[in-house]
């Protein structure tokens, strides 16, 4: 999911610097929500492990 965010980001920002606003605002869009999905499932699974490990002691 990081990597489609990324390559979302890098077509924005080719978009963007070649004038196409519109298609550089979409895509910046969907980047930034990817990343926050991505961010959402790394903080749950981190919480996750820390509550295993901490059962397992």
């Amino acid at each position: 999911m990081l990597k489609y965010a990324l390559i979302f980001l890098v077509i924005s920002l080719i978009a963007g610097a070649i004038g196409l606003t519109g298609v550089s605002a979409v895509a910046r869009r969907i980047s930034f929500v990817l990343f926050g999905i991505f961010l959402v499932i790394a903080i749950v699974v981190g919480a996750f492990v820390l509550f295993l490990a901490d059962v397992a002691t």
